[in-house]
């Protein structure tokens, strides 16, 4: 608030007393909403050795840490339908990192099976994630409730995001993007819906209203994301991925209407409305939460973590491509 006044009076005294009164009366407008509603301002911590199992990616904002899926706003300015999104997974890169759900302030970590750190596998021609993915904060996919377009249940994590802009984002950054439409994954039985997004400051942005864009725009990409999520977990032996409604994206309108419902489950879970299920729903800000604790709570916890120290070496086989059959039969039509 203090910086911002300072901007006001910056501003009153260099006024001209012959400018245009419209043009002032404009200035303070903005200047008066941007103290009404402070743009916020976050910074990652990482914890541990990168490429180990304890390392950790914790956020915080000018007071401290804080949890990402709870204490980061869903929406970045309502007026414009703007959304704040954390990347938790460069594009191009393999690791698979994700906002921990079972530990206080839910780091950022990257996911383990059998014990072994996971990376996902290269599916010739792609290599790693081909957008900026990970998600929207103050989300829930509700494993209880059946989502009525799909006809399956939610599974049980923040709704995913994949940002399509030419900038490759960092992880733990919190980029703000634009909603251009939704592809509904059908991952094991559960619906796992992907929001299609991009970030406002990309150059194109302006030009990008809706998902018939994306293919304008970015020809091809659309069906290369319908293709990477069939068959990146074929190289581990499971089956090809289905999608909803034939792999359609949906538009804009539409995956609005996901997030939103998405957002109340999640009202509900931080409200003690409904069951966790092992979720931890710690918070700093969420003023009508039983699960809110103090700046000072939170900075101990990440104090007990293990300082950062030099990234481990990862298995060169890391880097290997998968000649998937479905994707080598594709590229011979």
């Amino acid at each position: 608030m203090r910086s911002g006044l300072l901007h006001v009076r910056s501003f009153i005294g260099l006024v001209n007393p012959v400018l245009n009164p419209l043009v002032v009366q404009s200035e303070l407008g903005r200047i008066f909403q941007l103290l009404k509603c402070p743009m916020a301002t976050y910074s990652v911590e990482e914890r541990g050795a990168p490429n180990s199992t304890e390392y950790r990616v914790y956020l915080r904002n000018e007071s401290g840490p804080i949890s990402p899926l709870h204490d980061i706003p869903l929406l970045a300015d309502s007026c414009k339908k703007i959304f704040n999104m954390v990347v938790e997974i460069p594009r191009w890169t393999n690791a698979k990192m994700e906002i921990n759900l079972k530990e206080v302030l839910n780091p950022i970590k990257q996911d383990v099976k059998k014990g072994k750190l996971r990376y996902v596998a290269n599916c010739f021609p792609h290599h790693g994630y081909i957008w900026n993915y990970g998600a929207f904060p103050q989300t829930w996919e509700n494993p209880d409730v059946l989502d009525e377009a799909t006809g399956c249940k939610g599974d049980n994590d923040p709704v995913d995001v994949l940002e399509i802009g030419y900038r490759v984002a960092k992880r733990g950054e919190v980029i703000k993007v634009k909603v251009l439409g939704a592809v509904a994954l059908i991952d094991e039985g559960e619906t796992d819906w992907k929001i299609i997004t991009i970030d406002v400051n990309d150059p194109l942005a302006e030009q990008m209203k809706d998902i018939a864009d994306v293919e304008k725009h970015y020809p091809g990409l659309l069906k290369a994301t319908i293709e990477w999520f069939k068959v990146y977990k074929i190289p581990d032996g499971k089956p090809e991925n289905q999608f909803a409604f034939n792999g359609e994206a949906k538009n804009r309108e539409f995956a609005h209407k996901v997030v939103d419902e998405v957002h109340k489950f999640w009202q509900s879970l931080v409200k003690k409305e409904s069951e966790a299920g092992g979720i931890s729903c710690a918070n700093v800000t969420v003023q009508d939460s039983p699960f809110k604790i103090d700046y000072k709570d939170a900075e101990d916890i990440v104090s007990k973590s293990p300082a950062l120290e030099e990234a481990k070496p990862t298995d060169p086989s890391v880097d290997r491509s998968y000649y998937v059959p479905i994707l080598k039969k594709k590229m011979k039509l």
